[in-house]
């Protein structure tokens, strides 16, 4: 294994940032190239803990000779977010500095432009910095993985529609309990690397990428860090690697997906109509009913008519819900994942700032 360090400087003086890169050499150059990368929202860790528990394989599978394509890991992609807190609170997911989230605008460019990333970049601040340079290293890869988590999940991944079905042997190696079919129209770190493929010649636009893969994974929920859990999808982590030939194998085999694959446009995003604390009817993983009660928002403690309940707007499995039980008007709850478009306008790009 091999440990290197990019550097970036800070915006002040006598500070800079550190990030850790491991990489594992493969034996066979035609093998696929794969780049993973954790804890971009800082706040984020059961990525980094399922790359700690993998790096440990990894390194035992180097020793054996069985890595055949090039792996290169960073499992603690954001140093500037984790040194972020605010009232003894760690942020991770917004840059105090520019307000702007860490994994949103990243460039959008072709793959023929990724060394333009890295040239004059004392001309920008240190995130933009280091958004460049950890999309340059995903650039030289062929499948990128960004683990991340929600709040209080399932395990999910976003994959844009140009990588799937192809990609249902990560849900599958997984066990991931649905997939959201994002239409690759963000700025996000997974969907800027997948504009780079599509884009590899200028103006045209290819609709499928085989052989090719850029997800966002999300690990269940932010508390769901855990050694059994971590190691488990390390496994899981292993066997997809296993899967495609990057690592070598014999014994790993993979079941099909079953779960729900839905489009964005199928999310129900479920949001508090007023302010107040938050009752939960309903939890993550179940399969709800139109109409059924999903959570009561106490707006008036003591009153009669105290209480706003919410209910489900059509069916689905719930995928996620907020952590927080006190609720500010219009902030997002849940999650439902649905067979029907959902009535609620959605913008193009992410469900979520």
């Amino acid at each position: 294994m091999d440990i290197s360090e990019i550097i970036i400087p800070g915006d002040t003086p006598g500070i800079e940032w550190r990030v850790p890169v491991l990489r594992f050499k493969g034996s066979e150059p035609k093998s696929p190239k794969t780049y993973i990368q954790a804890a971009l929202h800082a706040n984020e860790l059961p990525g980094t803990a399922l790359l700690h528990f993998l790096c440990e394989k990894l390194r035992e599978a180097e020793r054996a000779g069985r890595i055949a394509g090039d792996i290169t890991i960073v499992p603690q992609a954001n140093p500037i977010g984790a040194a972020q807190s605010h009232f003894g609170e760690l942020q991770g997911r917004f840059d105090l500095g520019s307000r702007t989230n860490f994994n949103r605008d990243f460039p959008l460019i072709s793959l023929g432009d990724r060394d333009e990333l890295i040239e004059d970049l004392d001309g920008h601040p240190s995130t933009d910095r280091l958004k460049r340079q950890l999309m340059h290293m995903a650039l030289g890869a062929d499948l990128v993985l960004d683990l991340h988590c929600d709040d209080e999940s399932l395990q999910y991944a976003y994959i844009d529609e140009a990588f799937w079905p192809e990609a249902s042997d990560l849900v599958s190696a997984l066990a991931m309990d649905a997939v959201l079919l994002s239409d690759g129209e963000s700025s996000a770190f997974e969907e800027a690397i997948g504009f780079a493929w599509k884009y590899e010649v200028p103006g045209e636009k290819r609709a499928r990428l085989p052989g090719k893969l850029s997800v966002t994974v999300e690990l269940r929920g932010r508390r769901d860090v855990y050694p059994e859990m971590a190691r488990r999808d390390a496994e899981g982590l292993w066997r997809f690697l296993a899967a495609r030939g990057i690592v070598r194998d014999a014994g790993v085999s993979l079941g099909a997906f079953s779960g729900p694959a839905v489009p964005l446009d199928n999310i129900e995003m479920i949001r508090s109509p007023e302010s107040g604390a938050l009752l939960f009817h309903r939890n993550i993983g179940e399969r709800v009913a139109e109409g059924d009660l999903l959570a009561t928002i106490v707006t008036r403690p003591g009153l009669a008519d105290g209480g706003i309940e919410i209910r489900a707007p059509q069916a689905g499995l719930i995928v996620t819900r907020v952590s927080d039980r006190l609720v500010r008007r219009r902030a997002d709850l849940m999650k439902i994942a649905c067979d029907q478009p959902s009535k609620g306008l959605r913008k193009a790009g992410t469900l979520e700032d």
